[in-house]
């Protein structure tokens, strides 16, 4: 994972501090005739700090080394911990290097698992549990923030609404597990044929939409080709279709409403033109 630099500028000012900390309390600079006062508590603040801004190497990390500067004081007769034996100096030493590594490991662990509990929640309001694709929710958001970009740049977007072609006919012949499959499947198609900037996503039920940024008509229907010829020549059973429709801001539309009217008005003119045919 790459950090930005604010966080990077935060890590050299912890070390800086752990450093500096290190030398006030175990070293011969500062405080030489402090010795016998419980200075090694100031550590604490510092420790947590690493263990609830960084990860559980950083505060592994940040122990080990504020260990190794509290060893080489303690061992030359500075710090709190000092005594007559070097043995007994050395091991009260220990005993509080592991308490408060045990800590500090801990609260790592904590930080990280509830760090970890907040992404898994955050993914979950914006997807869909089953298709892992963007949720309802998602693409509103992603719609709002096209229309302020393209209110700035210019620029057109593009929105497809599809839909699945006789899910509950399938889900009666085949199942409803076979039903799930088939969505998955389709959500499969659409991740392959979407850029890294647009946004795919289950509008709902059976119904999906995807939204393609600097695009007009004409990118909207190569992709709609794509998706079709895509999904009709899966192999997999049992076999399916979609019917799809288009929007373009802002001639089809200049707010969130009436794109997706646009939209499912030009995806009900192919389910009608398709049923013509067939009959």
């Amino acid at each position: 994972m790459r950090w930005r630099w604010p966080r990077i500028a935060e890590l050299v000012v912890l070390v800086a501090c752990l450093i500096l900390l290190g030398q006030i309390v175990f070293g011969a600079s500062f405080f030489a005739g402090t010795k016998n006062y419980p200075l090694e508590y100031l550590c604490i603040p510092f420790l947590m700090w690493a263990a609830f801004r960084f990860g559980q190497r950083e505060a592994a990390t940040s122990t080990l080394m504020l260990s190794g500067i509290a060893m080489w004081g303690t061992f030359h007769g500075f710090g709190p911990f000092t005594r007559e034996s070097r043995n007994e100096s050395l091991l009260l030493l220990q005993t509080l290097m592991g308490v408060v590594s045990v800590m500090t490991l801990s609260l790592a662990a904590l930080s990280a698992e509830r760090q970890r509990a907040e992404e898994q929640a955050l993914r979950l309001a914006v997807t869909d549990p089953l298709t892992d694709l963007a949720n309802y929710r998602k693409l509103v958001d992603v719609l709002d923030a096209e229309i302020k970009r393209s209110g700035r740049t210019r620029r057109s977007f593009a929105i497809l609404l599809l839909d699945l072609d006789g899910l509950k006919k399938i889900n009666d012949q085949y199942g409803h597990v076979a039903g799930s499959r088939v969505l998955c499947r389709l959500a499969d198609v659409l991740r392959i044929y979407c850029r890294s900037i647009d946004t795919a996503g289950r509008y709902g039920g059976d119904e999906f939409a995807i939204v393609i940024p600097e695009a007009g008509t004409h990118a909207a229907q190569q992709i709609t080709r794509r998706i079709c010829n895509r999904v009709a020549n899966d192999s997999e059973q049992p076999p399916f279709s979609v019917s799809v429709g288009s929007a373009v801001y802002p001639q089809d539309g200049e707010t969130i409403e009436k794109l997706l009217s646009a939209a499912d008005h030009s995806l009900y003119e192919m389910k009608a033109s398709a049923s013509h045919v067939s009959l």
